[in-house]
């Protein structure tokens, strides 16, 4: 009988070699990824099956188990893209292919390149940590530490980034999604990704009687998320909001006459004079005329707050004389507009082109249909409406981490977000958007007004449940008692303090591994 000393080379070797007997072959581990791709995106509007989060995540991370660099950068590609194809295919619809392949494939190569990262996770942990606490306390934690950081990486960069897609957004109507209040749309993100390298490290287990024992470790963290309550949010008091749905024209190649979208919203206004509101609250772009430089415009806004007795808050486009904004207005009757906010982070490559004389002439006859660069503003992102602040996200603005931190920090009491879908159709994509605004609404513990020209507009209550909806290309309009609050989350108390907290453990202990591994090799020797 041969006994192995635990110090011995031989020892060593096959404690390297074990855990590839899970690498999947190239060819299986290809379809494989792509599969969790596709599920990935399942779990999110409008199919939102999000349960399937937990399938697709460790199919992905599990295609990439021995893979060397190459391998993962094309079971990542494959990955990524067949999430990110799937994910944002409504970009398709009214720009055609090219966006839809540009976004989608830059997305994907960010994701591959993650999963490098991931993949070099997987070989140096299994030799770095090779007991039964190392597999399953740290490499875990390692690898969700990865994915959390990759995330960050897309969402600030480059341009400001593009934060669609991330785990947490897929889980605004699930029984986790109360857990964003705690730990932030990151530290959401980063819990999935973990119960996710769980589950692989306990398949990955010899079958023993300690792997049924082992097995529970990712059903008890599960239960644990579960188990953490909602975060009471106290009520500072309410504000009676009329939001107004105009099912106004307002895509990109719609054709309408100049003024058309600001009577389409004071057509839907008209059946609420006469009620009792604290406030009006339009669309992004529901004044297609300027109210700041057209007399007819300001003339049109000043009778709506006078027969509404309220002020309104209406979507515009401005302009300085220096650059072109798109732009909220605070307007009140016979005062006109007493705020402005206009949006601090316009969308690259569709609200304006970054390094246009770069960009451009790649593909001119794409970019022409951006023949103006909106400037990016610089004023604050909370409006005080007779002492309540509330808090403005113009359209994309509400998937920016930074800029929910910022109104948060300047006291807001409520978030308002007007947008504009209308480019969109009837595709997945305002629904999408709701979702993010549902979950941001749980991690500040604030009321969000999420409304649009068509759809899909909504008030949602602190606690992400939906107080009021409108169906989606009708007009119409929401009266409802909007809570208002001062409470701060843990979320919002930590900031980025997560996020960055999640993302260095990830790489350091990547790097801990790396090197732990170099150190065993180099003794083996």
């Amino acid at each position: 009988m041969l006994t192995l000393n635990d110090h011995t080379p031989t020892a060593n070797r096959l404690t390297r070699i074990a855990p590839s007997r899970t690498r999947l072959p190239l060819w299986l581990a290809a379809p494989v990824a792509a599969l969790g791709g596709l599920l990935n995106a399942l779990a999110f509007p409008g199919t939102g099956w999000w349960p399937l989060i937990f399938v697709g995540t460790p199919l992905i991370l599990f295609s990439l188990i021995g893979r060397r660099v190459w391998g993962a950068l094309g079971v990542g590609l494959l990955a990524g893209f067949s999430f990110w194809g799937t994910h944002i295919l409504w970009l398709t619809i009214y720009l055609g292919p090219v966006p839809w392949l540009a976004l989608a494939g830059l997305e994907a190569i960010f994701f591959a390149l993650g999963c490098v990262l991931i993949a070099f996770a997987w070989r140096f942990t299994d030799r770095a940590f090779p007991g039964a606490w190392g597999r399953l306390a740290l490499t875990p934690v390692i690898i969700a530490g990865l994915w959390t950081l990759r995330e960050y990486l897309t969402s600030n960069w480059p341009y400001g980034g593009f934060s669609w897609g991330r785990l947490a957004f897929s889980q605004s109507e699930s029984p986790f999604g109360q857990l964003a209040a705690w730990v932030g749309v990151s530290g959401l993100s980063f819990l999935i990704a973990w119960v996710s390298a769980l589950v692989i490290q306990v398949t990955r287990e010899p079958a023993s009687r300690r792997r049924m024992l082992r097995s529970s470790a990712p059903i008890g963290l599960i239960a644990l998320m579960l188990s953490i309550p909602a975060f009471p949010i106290v009520e500072s008091g309410t504000m009676r909001v009329a939001a107004v749905q105009g099912n106004a024209d307002a895509g990109l190649f719609a054709e309408y006459t100049p003024g058309q979208i600001l009577d389409d919203h004071v057509a839907a206004t008209e059946p609420l004079y006469g009620e009792d509101v604290d406030l009006v609250v339009w669309p992004e772009n529901a004044s297609d005329i300027n109210p700041l430089a057209n007399s007819r415009s300001a003339a049109t806004l000043d009778q709506v707050t006078a027969r509404m007795g309220a002020p309104l808050i209406t979507g515009t486009i401005t302009s300085d004389g220096s650059g072109i904004y798109n732009s909220l207005l605070l307007w009140k009757n016979g005062e006109g507009a007493v705020d402005q906010y206009d949006k601090i982070h316009p969308v690259p490559f569709a609200e304006y082109i970054p390094d246009r004389d770069f960009w451009y002439p790649l593909a001119p006859d794409l970019f022409s249909l951006i023949p103006r660069d909106y400037a990016i503003g610089t004023r604050d992102n909370v409006f005080d409406i007779n002492g309540v602040a509330a808090g403005l996200a113009i359209c994309f603005d509400i998937v920016d981490d930074n800029l929910i931190r910022q109104m948060i920090a300047g006291g807001a009491n409520v978030i308002l977000a007007p947008t504009n879908n209308a480019d969109f159709g009837r595709t997945d994509e305002s629904v999408q958007q709701l979702a993010i605004a549902r979950l941001r609404a749980i991690e500040t513990g604030r009321s969000v007004v999420n409304t649009s020209t068509v759809g899909t507009s909504a008030i949602i209550a602190p606690d992400g449940s939906t107080i009021d909806q409108l169906p989606t290309f009708t007009p119409g309009a929401m009266i409802q008692e909007v809570p208002l609050s001062t409470t701060k989350t843990p979320a919002m108390i930590a900031g980025q303090t997560i996020e960055f907290a999640a993302s260095g453990l990830g790489l350091a202990g990547l790097i801990l591994a790396a090197l732990s591994t170099r150190r065993k090799r180099d003794r083996d020797r």
